[in-house]
């Protein structure tokens, strides 16, 4: 009964950390809700939803580093340090907020906008692996 006891505190503790930004995918956002946008108003709330995306994985990615720090304290020094785990973790508002981006995309596609191929020609200029 004891090990139960451990094994269920421990999965619980490790599902309470906070998840790296680069492993949050994005959530379905329709392009449709940027129809009435023309290519201007596009390209604006492109910059400002990536800005917010930005904002967001710094402190998500905070928090990540955070928790694997009281995660290694807690299993090797103090257990106490466990009960820091629970924090402010930002991964459905950045899930919501990559839909967001990935939505604006779309519509800069089908509206054929400039900025469309600005992006595609930054994600063909990265290094592979990146």
């Amino acid at each position: 009964m004891k090990k139960i006891c451990v094994a269920v505190l421990c999965a619980s503790l490790v599902s309470a950390c906070a998840t790296a930004p680069d492993k949050i995918s994005a959530s379905y956002t329709s392009p449709l809700q940027y129809g009435g946008y023309d290519c201007d108003q596009i390209r604006e709330e492109m910059v400002r939803v990536s800005a917010k995306v930005r904002e967001v994985a710094g402190v998500q990615q905070r928090q990540a580093k955070n928790d694997k720090w009281a995660m290694g304290v807690g299993l090797v020094l103090f257990w106490p340090a466990l009960f820091f785990l629970v924090g402010s973790d930002k991964k459905e508002e950045l899930s919501h907020l990559k839909g967001d981006y990935d939505a604006l995309q779309q519509a800069a596609i089908q509206k054929k906008c400039p900025v469309a191929q600005e992006i595609e020609a930054a994600k063909l200029a990265q290094p592979a692996g990146k």
